[in-house]
Formats: structure tokens, C-alpha cells, sequence
């Protein structure tokens, strides 16, 4: 089924800028490195999850659902953008959010993506960690059809087979933008979580033949755990598109060196990571995701795993908020 014929409604500003770092660039001593903005997404925020929600929110409509129910970690992005959507939308909003970091600092517990939360007026259920918020969001699905509304339920991340077709979009955006500035991609390289954003990528490469690399940075599991994730979320994204092409094993590479202790908590290379695109571009990373990115980019490049003339762009996929939740880990600087 081509990608048109799936429904979509508009939430963000695309094409969002493909833009040269050229400071960053020589700051690293290595290829030259290109950003894809889609911090600049616009919708509450900005960030990668609005092209997931463009397909989750249509059929959310087309199943007439008055209300949005979805899971996340506490600063979450994905929960931040959902409520944008839905308050955009006109539906109600149910998040139910994990706290992973178990973290009581006051900012983690009341700034950063939790204060736009509120400000979306969504409703906020918080859980301890290690609940199971895929069993909890059948609960309140359960209540909310009892008082007679109509509930859609979005997973973590936007990271189903529907919510991957917004980086089938991606990709061939990024592929035209490439083209029309005769831009040869030799990397495409970012955060990888809950695999929705990397399977979209690869699936929509794939599918338009190109041969840029996808290389995902772990944020919250091993490489090898992240790719069997990523793999199998792409072969279903593919199957959803009626794609035939086979799924190279090669296609689907992550690299776990910068999880440091785990999910949403800092490290050294990722507060340098911050502060170096900071100072360099004047671009705000955030701590969970696109920090570590950056650190493993860094790293890489420094170790010299990539040519010197190699274009390697770097997929921003916001969370800037959230550095006003991590204030207290960049008080050093």
C-alpha cells in the first residue's frame, strides 16, 4: 500500500531544515556534519514524535476516538507532543507516566515537559518504576469506555508499524532535501529508543533504494537487544507497505556504548555533548536522547570511524524542554 494512501493529518511544519554545522565540524576535527531539525517539528514543542502522530492521530479520528490514552517515561517527549496533538485535536488526553530515573529532584518532578503537560491540559497519572503501563493504559481504557467515551490508546514512543510511516516520510523528505542540494549522504546517524523513528528510516530508505547508513545511538538497552527491537518494528513497517524488498541484516546497526547507567540519567559525555553544540551551533540538545547521540557522534568521530570526506547528518529529534527538568546536572558549567 503506497504511503499516500494511509490516512494523515498535518500537526507539523515540514519539511523541517537540513542545515551545514560547519563549527561543530572542524570543533571535531572529522567529516562535515549536516543536522536535520526536527526539533523544529512546531507542534508543542517540536520533536520526532509529531510525524509519528500525523498516522496515529488519523486513525485515532477514523475510529472516532474522543480520547488519547499513551505511556512514557515522567519528561517525557513522545507524552509532551501527544498532548499537543490532542489538544489540538480537540480530545482529551490521558498520560500515564513512569518514574524510570526515580529521580525526587523538584525540576525532574514539576519543570521541563511535565509543566507543558499540564499546560496541554492533559490528564497526568503517575506511576513508580517498573509498572506496567501497557497493563495500566488497558485499565483506564477499561474506565473510560465505562463512562462512555471512546478511547485510542498510542504506545510508548509512537513505535508501532503506523507510527514508523512518519520516517518513511522523513526519509524521503531528507533524500529530496539531499537531492535538490546535490548532497551526497554517506550517514544518517541518532537517538534509538523505542525503534519507531530508526524502523521508519530504514523501511523508507530501503524502499526507495538509497544506500545511506542508519546508525541509531542506544539511549535505553544494548546494541544488540535496540536492533533485534529495531528489526523486527521494521520488517513490520515494511509488510504494512506491501513492501517486497528483503531486510538486509546489515541495515540495522546500534551502538550501546553511551546508555551510561541507564535510560533518562546523565552522564559526563552527554553533559560535553550539550554543552559543545551549544557553544559551537548555538543548537539546544536535550539529556535522554539527542545528548547521548551526540556523544556517540563525537566519540566516533574522534576514533576516526569515519572518513574525512564523509556527510554524516545528524537527526535532532528535540527534548530541549527538558533541560529545564535536568537543571541541577548542568550546574557545573
Amino acid at each position: 500500500m503506497p504511503l499516500a494512501d494511509f490516512p494523515r493529518v498535518p500537526l507539523g511544519h515540514s519539511p523541517t531544515p537540513l542545515e551545514a554545522l560547519p563549527r561543530l565540524s572542524e570543533a571535531l576535527g572529522g567529516p562535515q556534519i549536516w543536522v536535520k531539525r526536527d526539533d523544529c517539528t512546531g507542534l508543542g514543542g517540536g520533536g520526532n514524535k509529531t510525524r509519528k502522530l500525523e498516522y496515529l492521530m488519523a486513525a485515532a479520528r477514523q475510529q472516532g476516538a474522543d480520547t488519547i490514552i499513551t505511556p512514557g517515561a515522567m519528561q517525557s517527549n513522545h507524552a509532551r507532543q501527544t498532548a499537543a496533538a490532542a489538544a489540538k485535536l480537540g480530545m482529551d488526553c490521558h498520560l500515564l507516566l513512569e518514574n524510570i530515573a526515580a529521580d525526587s529532584d523538584r525540576d525532574y518532578r514539576t519543570n521541563g515537559n511535565i509543566l507543558l503537560d499540564r499546560i496541554f491540559h492533559a490528564h497526568l497519572h503517575h506511576f513508580p518504576n517498573g509498572t506496567d503501563l501497557d497493563l495500566a493504559a488497558e485499565s483506564l481504557t477499561d474506565e473510560l469506555r465505562e463512562a462512555g467515551r471512546v478511547p485510542y490508546i498510542i504506545p510508548t514512543g509512537g513505535s508501532n508499524a503506523l507510527g514508523a510511516l512518519g520516517y518513511v516520510a522523513g526519509a524521503v523528505e531528507l533524500m529530496e532535501q539531499a537531492k535538490s542540494r546535490k548532497l551526497s549522504i554517506d550517514h544518517l546517524i541518532l537517538a534509538t529508543g523505542s525503534a519507531g523513528t530508526q524502523a521508519g528510516l530504514v523501511a523508507g530508505l530501503l524502499s526507495n533504494e538509497s544506500a545511506i547508513s542508519v546508525l541509531g545511538i542506544c539511549v535505553s538497552r544494548s546494541a544488540e537487544e535496540q536492533e533485534k527491537k529495531v528489526e523486527a518494528l521494521c520488517s513490520q513497517t515494511l509488510e504494512l507497505l506491501e513492501c517486497k524488498r528483503a531486510l538486509p541484516r546489515e541495515a540495522i546497526r546500534a551502538n550501546g556504548d553511551f546508555v551510561g547507567q541507564g535510560y533518562g540519567l546523565p552522564t559526563r559525555e552527554m553533559i560535553k555533548a550539550v554543552a559543545l553544540a551549544a557553544s559551537s551551533e548555538g543548537l539546544l540538545l536535550d539529556p535522554v536522547y539527542t545528548g547521548k547521540a551526540m556523544a556517540g557522534l563525537a566519540a566516533l568521530v574522534r576514533n576516526g570511524e569515519f572518513s574525512a570526506d564523509d556527510n554524516l547528518v545528524f537527526l535532532h529529534t528535540g527534548g530541549s524542554p527538558a533541560l529545564f527538568a535536568y537543571r541541577s546536572t548542568f550546574d557545573g558549567l
